[in-house]
């Protein structure tokens, strides 16, 4: 099998006037800053619920909501830092990187270069390192990645193989090698941080649970009902990023959470685009581009409605969501595409 490098634009078959192209891409540290100011005082209302709801069952729904802030934007924030386009100057982008990542729970350099290789072979059989499941998904499959344990599984064994240097084929494929060293130096940076925090739980201290540990966990579920919808359902091995990705609507509250990654398709087409320059691009390629799906809430039941129909053996047309062809089947059993490669 061949395969495009990379999948982007180019292998799509999108056309953009070049001049427009770089207005649209132009970079600037103003928007990721006051990203950065408006996620800070988001956390401090939020915080504010779980200080006001402490010794209360309230308390709970708090460090929901208090998650749901924390762990949606520093996926999106440290997703995009990873591409360095989420601020101009070049120190700023890494530090925010770091920080992010150790909300995220990666190394930021594993990060980087296993994403990088997830644009250039998007949904690739055999080559798309950042696979998170098998393919069709089934209701099994669905569950493990929208609870959040499949990514909780995949970073443990990332960390692990980091700290001590049992470096995976996938590590030293998509690395370069004089990274490794570097890649382990940050993995133990970050458990120590890990182990800080964990220590003051133990003894005593109380807040870090509270107010970062806990809801971490609780909006982890929240999170990948965001990162589902990328290549769910999608055609694999296709060098067309509008057969292998989906955009969909959502809410400003959702775009703002997801630093605008529902626009999906124009990210992977062109990702040095920044991230607040994504609804101009894809209003600029609209008509080359489908409808995106319909909303956060239907997009996620369909998939997850057709993800328990394919295990039960039932028809798998979704209602309104795009779907790759073979993943349309009246019943019965259903052929593996791909194993995961997270």
């Amino acid at each position: 099998m061949s395969y495009p490098q990379p999948t982007n634009a180019a292998s799509t078959g999108i056309k953009l006037d070049r001049d427009k192209l770089l207005q649209i891409a132009r970079r600037s540290d103003a928007p990721g800053l006051i990203y950065l100011a408006q996620w800070t005082v988001g956390l401090s209302l939020t915080a504010s619920l779980v200080w006001l709801s402490l010794g209360t069952a309230w308390v709970w729904p708090a460090m929901l909501i208090h998650g749901i802030m924390l762990a949606i934007p520093s996926y999106s924030i440290s997703h995009e830092t990873c591409h360095r386009t989420a601020f101009k100057t070049r120190w700023l982008n890494e530090f925010v990187t770091w920080i992010s990542h150790l909300i995220y729970l990666e190394e930021p350099l594993h990060r980087r270069y296993t994403h990088a290789n997830h644009h250039s072979y998007t949904w690739y059989v055999g080559k798309d390192c950042q696979m998170p499941f098998d393919t069709p998904v089934g209701f099994k499959g669905w569950f493990i990645e929208a609870s959040g344990i499949g990514l909780m599984r995949f970073h443990i064994i990332v960390m692990a193989r980091l700290l001590t240097r049992q470096y995976s084929e996938t590590m030293r494929a998509v690395a370069p090698p004089a990274k490794l060293s570097k890649m382990t130096r940050n993995a133990w940076v970050f458990c120590s941080v890990y182990a800080v925090i964990a220590g003051a739980i133990v003894a005593g201290i109380s807040w870090p649970l509270w107010f970062l540990v806990l809801p971490r966990l609780l909006g982890m579920p929240v999170m990948m009902l965001f990162t589902i919808p990328q290549h769910m359902e999608m055609q694999e091995n296709s060098p067309s990023i509008i057969e292998s990705t989906r955009s969909f609507s959502t809410s400003r509250l959702g775009r703002f959470l997801y630093m605008n990654m529902n626009h999906h398709i124009g990210h992977h087409l062109y990702p040095r685009v920044p991230f607040y320059a994504l609804p101009a691009l894809e209003e600029a390629l609209k008509e080359q581009l489908p409808e995106p799906d319909p909303g956060f809430l239907r997009t996620n039941w369909e998939l997850f409605v057709v993800t328990l129909r394919r295990s039960l053996g039932l028809s798998t047309k979704a209602p309104s969501i795009r779907q790759a062809p073979h993943m349309i089947t009246e019943g019965g059993g259903f052929r593996p595409v791909a194993r995961r490669t997270m």
